[in-house]
């Protein structure tokens, strides 16, 4: 960042032009200089300069402008602009023309405001005042570090409510891209572990022997969102190995479980290249909410509640088959050594003898359908171990360390 911070401004100045000169007035009293992106596709403002218009957002999206308007189609319009201005903004960020951003809007500026923050970086400052911010909004802000502010009222115009929370933004982003962050001594000894409550003996035991070599091991709860950011950060080029012992995330997309980190997951380490030892840990599981949840197809099936609002589903022969496919023909596209390590006595805690999920047989159906699928070159090793034995954890660190090499 430069002494005086530059700030991004994005947002429909078509209708909201009034509102959007006080934000730009408050951040040139905070001491920063401004970029405004406009995405508002009937028109503009002559309040303030205007460094990137709506026209240009559009063109980058592959659209027309006119088009757009002749359509009357605001879903098809924000859709469009959303994806120009994340664009513009990678762009932008790629030439460090700016050090932070902030946005604002209702229904539509809140969705082109988080569509544009996805291409960019973890760690640098994004905000976004919004009438829906108290709302349920994860699948917009997905894995992004963004600062959700309630406006309390609408973004419609300004008033004694919406102008101190606007000042407050303000100095907010500007106080934000101020804090230094050291550059990591350790980014080349960065480790990404998956894990799970049914897997986290296995993983704790990694890590503590991971930190004893001096690795820096960074956990992701594979919930759907804790397996997204992990496949995000990797793209971003922040491990240098993978531990990813716990893939139940491939289940419940399979099986549209509510843990599914969509149908990316597996695939972001193969494509940058990056080591990685891969376990089929909790694939025993899908994963659904309260016993009432259930879809009525699986009411029948084995069902283990593990706390009153989570429900467990063993996985059977034929979802077993899939996913054994499903896991190897993910890591046949990779560029990097990986290896796959399978633990014959159990793939989480409740898949082990005489525990609710334990199916030896339905196990084996997993195993034989990965290494049936998997490319000669990737090696896959049975071990006569469960997952949460401290052997296992000592295999998977030392192969991975190996695999760095």
């Amino acid at each position: 960042m430069t002494q005086k911070p530059t700030i991004l401004m994005l947002g429909c100045f078509d209708t909201k032009g009034e509102i959007f000169a006080f934000l730009r007035k408050c951040l040139l009293a905070q001491g920063a200089e401004v970029i405004a992106v406009n995405v508002g596709v009937m028109g503009s403002t002559a309040l303030f300069p205007i460094e990137v218009e709506a026209n240009e957002v559009c063109v980058i999206a592959g659209g027309n402008l006119e088009a757009i308007r002749s359509k009357n189609d605001r879903g098809n319009a924000m859709e469009a602009m959303g994806r120009g201005a994340a664009k513009v903004l990678a762009n932008l960020q790629d030439q460090k023309k700016f050090d932070g951003v902030i946005g604002m809007g209702g229904g539509s500026g809140t969705y082109v405001t988080l569509k544009a923050m996805q291409e960019l970086p973890l760690g640098m400052p994004k905000i976004c005042i919004s009438t829906l911010a108290s709302k349920d909004l994860s699948d917009q802000i997905g894995v992004k570090d963004i600062v959700m502010m309630p406006s309390v009222v609408d973004v419609a115009a300004l008033n004694s409510i919406i102008k101190p929370i606007i000042q407050q933004a303000a100095a907010a982003i500007v106080a934000m891209c101020g804090v230094i962050i050291p550059e990591n001594a350790t980014t080349s000894k960065r480790i990404a572990i998956s894990m799970f409550g049914n897997t986290s003996v296995c993983v704790d035991h990694c890590t503590d022997l991971l930190e004893a070599k001096g690795y820096e091991v960074m956990t992701f709860h594979a919930n759907g969102l804790g397996g997204k950011a992990m496949e995000s950060l990797t793209l971003e080029g922040c491990f240098s190995g993978i531990l990813d012992i716990t893939t139940t995330e491939l289940a419940d997309e399979l099986c549209n479980g509510v843990c599914s980190a969509g149908p990316k997951r597996l695939e972001a380490a193969t494509k940058m290249g990056i080591p990685q030892v891969v376990v089929p840990g909790c694939m025993d599981m899908v994963n659904f909410g309260t016993l009432e949840s259930v879809p009525n197809k699986y009411k029948k099936r084995q069902l283990y509640s593990w706390v009153p609002t989570v429900t467990l589903m063993r996985t059977n022969e034929e979802e077993n088959k899939a996913l054994g496919e499903i896991l190897a023909n993910k890591l046949n596209q990779g560029l990097g050594p990986t290896e796959v390590l399978f633990p014959e006595k159990g793939l989480s805690q409740i898949d082990a003898e005489g525990n609710v999920f334990y199916n030896p047989e339905v196990n084996h159906i997993l195993s034989d359908s990965i290494e049936k699928n998997l490319n000669s070159d990737i090696a896959f090793i049975n071990l006569a171990l469960h997952i949460n034995e401290k052997e296992f954890a000592e295999k998977a660190v030392t192969t991975l360390i190996e695999l760095m090499k």
